[in-house]
């Protein structure tokens, strides 16, 4: 990305963070940021635009891209599933197709789309690759599969645009559901796993995944022009990657099977009486196989990833205990980036 002009939506996000911590690396000349949450400003580099800016305004994107001369878009701006659903299908659907109809008006070089794995749904074939049916559960997965089909519409039109499938990622900074694993563990709890825990459940570091985006972003469009599935390459059965975190904490916490059909019924009801943050596509698949195979971002731009599963968990963790102290005392919401209110999960941990 050496010498380009880079704008990343939904920069105040957990992913954008992470960007901007990587790509002044690359030798990229100028780097924008919009979204319509509060920056951290502190956060970022130094020189680069931070603007609150809704994907969804067309003067507004076209001003953006169009002033800023932008060769390159990252477009990581999405509801994800805890909002509201007209939210959902409102900024990953709108928000897509204006972002690249701006784009395409301005004659922005390459986008790359952050899409999920989400978009496999639940399937019942393993490894997953990029030809897979797409099946999306709950307006997220649904609004994904829509965002990729809108991608495609402008790809038939010309337009460069790579599209990233990455598997749940973690790292640093990472809260969310996650912050509620770390805070079980750290207390030293029994860790409930949905079923057996011999399922393998693929995760993915942060910093993987951006160098998947660089390399998106720099390499030869006639290769990068399409989709591509991202995740750790070494993972076990759950029960083993959860049990490494609970060995390195050292504290007594360990891992407890439970019967997988009393549990997500039970998680069902909570999430129904809204008394609980985890959602389907939570407890849905966790005691499901998932992952992917990773054969055609590796044959066709290199990448490979330098963390497994446990070295992802371990190293999000040992952030978790650095920076727990000031976490106590931040506000709850609904972002990755923020410890999410455990509701009645608070109550369960009593008895873990």
């Amino acid at each position: 990305m050496k010498g380009k002009r880079v704008l990343i939506t939904g920069g105040a996000g957990y992913l954008g963070f992470h960007l901007g911590q990587n790509l002044p690396q690359t030798g990229v000349s100028f780097l924008a940021f919009n979204d319509i949450a509060p920056f951290i400003e502190n956060e970022y580099p130094e020189g680069a635009m931070l603007i609150k800016q809704d994907v969804r305004d067309p003067e507004g994107m076209y001003k953006l891209i169009h002033d800023n001369k932008i060769d390159i878009i990252i477009h990581t701006a999405a509801a994800l599933p805890l909002w509201p659903r007209e939210e959902i299908y409102s900024t990953n659907i709108t928000g897509v197709r204006n972002t690249l109809t701006q784009a395409q008006k301005c004659g922005v070089e390459r986008v790359i789309f952050i899409s999920s794995t989400a978009v496999y749904g639940v399937p019942d074939k393993h490894p997953l690759v990029e030809e897979d049916k797409m099946v999306g559960v709950g307006a997220y997965g649904e609004t994904k599969i829509e965002g990729e089909r809108i991608c495609e519409e402008f790809r038939q039109q010309g337009m460069c645009i790579s599209i990233i499938r990455p598997k749940t990622f973690i790292g640093t900074a990472r809260l969310g559901v996650f912050q509620i694993l770390y805070d079980w563990v750290d207390s030293g709890k029994r860790i409930p796993i949905i079923g057996r825990g011999d399922n393998l459940y693929q995760l993915l570091e942060v910093n993987d995944l951006v160098q998947a985006i660089i390399l998106a972003g720099s390499s030869d469009p006639k290769l990068t022009n399409d989709v591509f599935n991202v995740g750790a390459q070494q993972f076990e059965q759950v029960r083993q990657d959860v049990g490494a975190l609970c060995n390195f904490a050292g504290n007594g916490s360990r891992v407890l099977p439970t019967p997988a059909k009393l549990v997500k019924g039970t998680l069902a009801l909570f999430e129904f009486l809204r008394i609980s943050p985890l959602y389907k596509w939570v407890y849905g698949t966790a005691d499901k196989d998932s992952f992917v195979s990773t054969a055609k971002i590796e044959k066709k731009l290199g990448w490979k990833a330098k963390m497994s599963n446990q070295d992802a968990l371990i190293n999000s963790h040992k952030w978790y205990l650095e920076h727990k102290d000031e976490l106590e005392h931040a506000k709850s919401g609904v972002t990755h980036r923020v410890g999410w209110d455990q509701g009645i999960l608070k109550f369960v941990k009593k008895f873990m």
